[in-house]
């Protein structure tokens, strides 16, 4: 009995150090004994070192003068960007009038009947309500301006998608190439390429039209990949064993196996297409966006949003519509008769032909509701009410300023006080713990290039506002998902109010929460919250309602409570979704704190924005640079390896 009772001790200490975890922990331990008293005798002040900074001003400005100086010249600008900006122009411009030739009632004819072949009456009423709801605030031409760029850009994306998708799903070799550039394209600020963009092809039309690709073509891109790769073996074996060649396995049966994610890819790319069309009316893309930037600059909140719920309206219209047709490519492979979309299109054109006879092309001004007035009074009422003087509990101005002194400062001063190399310990050893070694590098490498472009203090300024914001995130998305997890009714309820949240474009949220909060880091910090918290909140939602139902009807046979049901199996099994909320949320965060330097934000979003006003590419580009690095950090540090997630580990 003594053995049995002596044996524990012994066996369960080698058995707690065979775990991985604790292995990583020891090592990092040791390297960490080693290496610091080495760097801190070599650099004891802690500071970035001159000696590994690269200045990358010079060649840049090089660059942008060249540019400049032969983009009315030079055969690649005169024989092949100037060909690539015409037919830009022209296929907006034919988009454009196409659409003002149809007439409101023709377009809202078009869409509620594409809606109605698509998904039935319910979807086809709620987009006739939808194009009429941007007429009656006064945005018609506004929206048609918007739709006509939006159709061109989105056709561009999903074919530029498809094609790398295309090439990554069908070579490992080119899926390993074009992994980091698709990561670089969706962490970039759309700010930082912009600038290029403007440089090459000027302000207008078509460079806000190739902003849009190169923001909105990746999705397509990965999930186009993602379908071909997933493709079911046993049925291209099939197709295989009866003699097809390379191209016909590919067309009649990768392709029809991937539908329902390139449908899905359509689907994001219109989502990310429409959230460009604000940033992209910094350039000239004009339409709704050019409207909510005007109303930034005079922060009218009013005339922001009744050019903002257009934008709202057509991304909830666009996303019903590509989901309800995905859910049918699922459920009946086996197309409806054509003959109903033929009577469908004769009933476009009578209406249209019927708009054009009546005189009633544009939308009569007398139907204009205006809401502009009725907002701003609101809000200025909240301002006076609610910005100081509001008793106990203080204003918002109050609470922006406690923000700002108890926990933006700190950590920024924190993090900006620490040695630079004790920071890339820190970064390797948290990315060592979820990932593997290769995972630590990566994330090591992309904080290093930070210190070596020479903007490491701005960097962990956005860094901490980054902080901030993820934890005021998960702590509210974490709650709210939860609880919309286990009631029906909650999720039902949010479900609309996260749509309008989470296709609102940025530029709005900037302008209430300057109303607020003031100018600064926190009312950065505040746009960045609201922006990020939907995509926490559904991803949180879903993991949970995706957790096996034995396992919770085990757990409840065993007398388990519901809060044991969610804390101990709920939580657990659904980590991986969890893990991602959190990585939704870094991205982001970030997408908006960088664009808070328009308010005041400061650190690289503000060199970000000082870079496009002034023409300055090194000042743009190295910023970008920077926001991209600690995007690519982030994801790192916060998403576990394919391998480890498999396994649970």
């Amino acid at each position: 009995m003594a053995t049995i009772t002596a044996s524990p001790p012994r066996v369960g200490l080698p058995a707690l150090l065979k775990h991985r975890a604790v292995h990583k922990l020891l090592l990092l331990a040791l390297a960490a004994a080693i290496l610091v008293p080495l760097a801190n005798a070599r650099w004891a002040s802690g500071t970035w070192p001159g000696a590994l900074t690269v200045d990358f001003s010079e060649p840049l400005a090089k660059a942008s003068d060249w540019i400049i100086d032969n983009r009315d010249s030079h055969p690649l600008f005169l024989y092949f960007f100037g060909h690539v900006s015409n037919v830009v122009v022209i296929a907006v411009r034919a988009v454009y009038l196409t659409l003002l030739a149809i007439g409101w009632a023709g377009v809202t004819a078009l869409g509620a009947l594409v809606a109605w072949r698509v998904a039935g009456v319910k979807l086809a009423l709620g987009t006739a309500a939808a194009f009429l709801a941007c007429g009656l605030l006064g945005m018609w031409v506004p929206t048609m301006q918007t739709l006509a760029l939006m159709v061109v850009a989105v056709l561009a994306s999903v074919a530029v998608g498809a094609l790398l998708g295309l090439a990554a799903g069908l070579s490992d070799r080119m899926d390993r190439v074009l992994r980091p550039v698709l990561d670089t394209m969706q962490v970039l600020p759309a700010f930082a390429y912009l600038l290029p963009v403007v440089l090459v092809f000027g302000i207008g039309v078509p460079a806000a039209v190739l902003a849009t690709v190169i923001y909105a073509a990746p999705p397509m891109a990965r999930l186009t990949s993602l379908g071909l790769r997933g493709a079911d073996k046993e049925v291209l074996e099939a197709v295989e064993s009866l003699g097809s060649t390379a191209r016909q396995r590919l067309l009649t049966a990768r392709i029809p196996l991937a539908r329902k994610e390139l449908l899905l890819g359509v689907n994001q790319t219109i989502m990310m297409a429409l959230s460009m069309a604000v940033i992209a009316a910094v350039i000239g893309a004009g339409g709704l966006g050019d409207r909510v930037y005007q109303a930034l600059a005079s922060v009218d909140v009013g005339a922001a949003l009744a050019a903002g719920i257009p934008i709202v309206l057509l991304a909830v219209v666009l996303d019903r519509v590509t989901g309800a047709a995905g859910e049918r490519l699922g459920a009946e492979p086996e197309p409806r008769s054509g003959r109903g979309w033929l009577y469908a299109l004769a009933g476009v054109v009578a209406v249209a032909v019927a708009g054009r006879l009546a005189g009633r092309l544009d939308w009569p001004d007398s139907w204009v509701v205006a809401i502009a007035e009725p907002v701003n009074r609101a809000v200025d009422w909240m301002t006076a009410h609610l910005y100081s003087g509001v008793p106990v509990v203080g204003g918002t101005a109050d609470w922006a300023g406690h923000f700002t002194t108890w926990v933006l400062d700190p950590m920024r001063d924190g993090l900006q006080a620490l040695p630079w190399w004790s920071v890339l310990l820190i970064v390797a050893a948290l990315a060592w713990v979820i990932g593997t070694w290769r995972t630590a590098l990566t994330a090591v490498l992309a904080m290093a290039a930070i210190g070596v472009l020479g903007v490491w203090k701005p960097s962990l300024d956005t860094l901490s506002q980054v902080l901030a914001a993820v934890a005021v995130t998960l702590v509210v998305g974490f709650a709210v998902g939860i609880a919309a997890a286990r009631s029906d009714r909650l999720e039902r309820a949010l479900r609309p109010v996260l749509d309008v949240f989470q296709t609102m474009p940025q530029f709005v949220y900037l302008i209430p929460v300057v109303a607020l909060f003031g100018v600064g880091r926190a009312p950065a910090v505040a746009a960045a919250i609201v922006y990020a918290l939907p995509a926490v909140v559904r991803i949180t939602t879903q993991g949970l309602r995706q957790v096996d139902p034995a396992a919770l009807e085990s757990s409840s046979s065993l007398g388990a409570t519901s809060w044991q049901q969610l804390r101990q199996v709920q939580l657990p099994l659904a980590r991986p979704a969890l893990l991602l909320a959190v990585n939704q949320g870094l991205v982001l965060v970030l997408a908006v704190v960088v664009i808070g330097g328009l308010v005041g934000g400061g650190a690289l979003g503000y060199d970000v924005v000082f870079g496009l006003a002034q023409g300055d590419l090194a000042t743009g580009l190295v910023a970008g640079a920077a926001i991209v690095c600690l995007g690519l950090m982030l994801d790192r540090v916060t998403q576990p390896t394919e391998r480890r997630a498999k396994k649970g580990a």
